[in-house]
Parts: structure tokens; sequence; C-alpha cells
């Protein structure tokens, strides 16, 4: 198997897998017949994303690329709609869906009509994708300063984290090979929020072990603060 194809198929897999993550949430609103204790916006944003790159795939004839978005896609709105059938709140919800499909339809006319096509059309759809990934995925850091703030690690998913690490580093790898560098600028950046973020975690939930009076070595925070680290430098190793 050449290692392009090897890429290509762990960009799927771990791809897929991230998206996954989501059912999480699904199942935790089937089961409560509620949404109040889960976020929309990133449902939104990661469905405007996965159609951003999908258009980009169609372009380039990217099959990995236009796969993955499309599950992508799928799933996302398989957890918007889940998400205005159970919540309270439908008319914020219908008022943000619908202002993303605006922006979707007039990225679509200006990427489609407006501009020629060609590398032109090619490189601002690149880039506007790129833009918008590394916007997306900095938002964590949101919920890394509460955390410090408040003591708490219950905001941060650690799967999540580690999904992500493999992730970014697959796909960085991907982009290397293609010579695509709206791919790995992207992935990169994805990257080394997420090895902040595990760190930061990690590190935070030493502090609380401590404070507590817990022993490290008998307590879940070492075997956090180990398996963080690992994935850290495995995914530093990995995309250098």
């Amino acid at each position: 198997m050449e290692f392009l194809q090897f890429l290509s198929w762990a960009c799927i897999v771990f791809t897929v897998g991230m998206f996954s993550t989501g059912l999480t949430d699904l199942k935790k609103m089937r089961a409560s017949k509620s949404a109040d204790n889960v976020q929309f916006l990133p449902f939104l944003t990661t469905c405007l994303n996965n159609l951003g790159w999908l258009y980009y795939g169609i372009l380039k004839t990217d099959g990995t690329l236009v796969l993955v978005n499309t599950i992508g896609a799928c799933l996302q709105s398989l957890y918007i709609f889940s998400y205005c059938h159970y919540t309270n709140d439908k008319r914020r919800v219908t008022s943000q869906t619908l202002l993303a499909g605006g922006v979707v339809c007039g990225g679509w006319l200006y990427f489609s009509v407006v501009l020629p096509q060609g590398e032109s059309q090619l490189a601002q759809l690149g880039l506007t994708c790129s833009l918008f990934t590394i916007s997306m995925y900095l938002s964590p850091l949101a919920d890394l300063m509460e955390m410090v703030r408040t003591g708490s690690v219950e905001r941060l998913s650690y799967s999540l984290t580690v999904a992500t690490f493999l992730t970014s580093t697959s796909w960085t790898l991907y982009g290397l090979q293609l010579q695509d560098y709206y791919i790995m600028i992207s992935s990169v950046s994805l990257d080394g929020e997420r090895r902040c973020t595990a760190i930061s975690r990690s590190l935070q939930r030493c502090l609380i072990g401590f404070k507590s009076g817990l022993r490290l070595v008998h307590s879940r925070t070492f075997s956090d603060l180990s398996r963080s680290h690992f994935c850290v430098v495995l995914a530093w190793l990995l995309s250098c």
C-alpha cells in the first residue's frame, strides 16, 4: 500500500471517529428528551466547515476530502435536527440555522458564479476554509480559561482531544504529501491548539489533585497526565 493511500485511510478513519463523538450528545438528548446541557453552535459551525471542505474537495477532485466531509456533513445535520427537536428554544436555533444556510448559499454563489473557474477560485476557497477551520477550533480556548477559573476539568473531553490529535496529524501529513498548504496549515493550527489544551488540562488535574490532598501516584490524575503527554509526544513526533 502506498504511503499516500495509507494516509488517506488514516484521515478517513480518524476524522469520522472524531465526528462520531457527537453521538454521545445525541444519546444524552434522546435519554433526557432535552438539549439543555448540549451546545448547538459546534454542530452548526462544524457542518459549515464540512460543506466548505466538501466543495473544495469536489473542485480539487480529491476523493478523501469528498468522502470525509460528506460523512461529516450528514452526521452534523443529524445532530442539528435532533437538537432542534429536543430544544425548548426553537426560535433561536431556527434563526441561527437559517443564517448558516444563508452563508452557505452566499458562499456558493460567490465561489461558483462570481469567481472564474481555475486556480484563483480554488486558492480563495482553500484560504477561506483554512481560516474558518482555524477560527472554529480556537473556540475551545474559552472552555480552557473557564476550566482554570473554576478549577473544574469536566468541560473538556479527553476522548475528543485524543481523536483530534490523531486526525490533525494525519491531515498534516496528507497535506504535505499533496503539497496542499491549505490542508496542512489548518491541520497544524488545529494540532497546536489541541496540544496546548491537553497539556493545560492534565496540569490542571494535577493542581486540583494536590489541592484536594490526593496522592498523585494513586489517583486518576497520574493516569490522565501520562496518557495526555504520551499523545502530545506521539503527535509531535509524527508531524515532524
